[in-house]
């Protein structure tokens, strides 16, 4: 049988409350097979079911079963400023309120346009968004680790389903999305004072303070075409050479390790060619130097697997989720901790050459505002 609207509407709305079918049946007084007949289009629901499912999801019959009707507009803030009116944006609930992440630049393809949850209607970073259908439960992370995306399939296997929004940015935008409650977790790989990795720079830059969960392990270094390798042993040799570089965004730890070396060898960065570029991520590092746009640059050793390139080790680093206090008892948060030892993902993390994934899932560390950091 052909789909109708109202078929899908039902299932979305279902989901957009995170409730299964067996939990929608039991408020709603009826069966869960007639609530997947209904979803699959198999069947009309009766008149007491009807109201039963309408009465249960808070809405009236004639907006889960009537002729279809545009959703109303909602307001929303964005973790980056947008444009102008009509911009496609990823549309998700956090906390109390509702973020969208611009589908714009880097994070308008996954290798094809991915879907929009909405339109906006304005310029800025506080407007109404124009949904495309309801807003499904989200987990919306950000940080810098392409192995990010990998969340999305176990999460999607949930019942009910969580979607997942990345948004691609240095650790320290992301801590900063994080305090600001914009996204549900902040990926991260930031040395601190003492050393160690995520937990003293998440307590400084987290004022709510938070729990720092493991994900994956890599080492960062120079990355550099193979053809241009010999001879090359340091930073300071890329700088002798003249070669080319691609620079990350300020805020980013390879940024941090590339001024760290160049201090150490006693290097102006104003004298290196291409300081002043901004490159987002560890993969567009390697993809603008497999280009040739550049010759070198600072990227984690899977990023450069993934290419092709050759490798210089600096730093072994440790990446790690942290999810600010208040996020940790939503149904997002809850689902992500539920699939992080998942045996698929720990697979797919361990399939990437570079990756180790022994602590995915490892409670690092809670920090609160008071008290600093404590391990757990």
């Amino acid at each position: 049988p052909t789909r109708r609207s109202s078929d899908l509407r039902l299932r979305l709305a279902r989901q957009a409350r995170g409730y299964s079918q067996q939990q929608l049946a039991g408020m709603a007084g009826v069966t869960r097979q007639a609530i997947s007949a209904v979803e699959s289009g198999l069947s009309d629901p009766s008149l007491r079911a009807a109201l039963g499912l309408a009465q249960a999801l808070g809405m009236s019959v004639e907006e889960l079963f009537g002729p279809y009707a545009p959703v109303p507009a909602i307001t929303a803030r964005s973790v980056a400023p947008l444009s102008g009116q009509g911009d496609r944006v990823t549309l998700a609930s956090v906390g109390d309120g509702f973020v969208v992440l611009p589908l714009q630049g880097a994070t308008t393809t996954r290798c094809g346009f991915l879907p929009a949850g909405g339109l906006a209607d304005e310029a800025g970073t506080a407007f109404q968004v124009r949904p495309i259908g309801p807003p499904r439960p989200t987990l919306v992370t950000a940080g810098c680790d392409p192995a990010l995306p990998l969340l999305g399939h176990p999460l999607g296997l949930l019942d009910p389903p969580i979607a997942l929004s990345w948004w691609p940015c240095s650790s320290r935008e992301a801590l900063r999305l994080a305090a600001d409650g914009l996204v549900h977790v902040a990926g991260a790989h930031l040395r601190g004072r003492d050393g160690g990795y995520n937990t003293g720079p998440a307590a400084e830059l987290l004022p709510q303070g938070g729990e720092v969960i493991g994900f994956c392990s890599w080492r960062e270094g120079l990355v550099l075409r193979p053809e241009l390798a010999d001879g090359i042993s340091s930073v300071g040799d890329v700088a002798r050479r003249g070669l080319r570089l691609v620079n990350r965004e300020p805020g980013a730890e390879a940024r941090s390790v590339l001024d760290r070396e160049l201090a150490e060898h006693g290097i102006d960065p104003a004298q290196l060619p291409g300081y002043g570029t901004c490159a987002t991520g560890h993969l567009e590092v390697t993809a603008a130097i497999t280009a040739q746009l550049a010759d070198a640059g600072i990227a984690s050793e899977p990023a450069a697997l993934a290419y092709g390139l050759a490798f210089l080790p600096l730093t072994t680093e440790h990446f790690d989720l942290v999810i600010p206090a208040g996020q940790d008892g939503s149904r997002e948060v809850q689902s992500l901790l539920k699939i992080l030892t998942s045996r698929w993902l720990l697979d797919q993390i361990a399939s990437l050459p570079g990756y180790d994934p022994a602590r995915c899932g490892e409670h690092i560390a809670t920090f609160t505002p008071a008290h600093g950091s404590r391990p757990p």
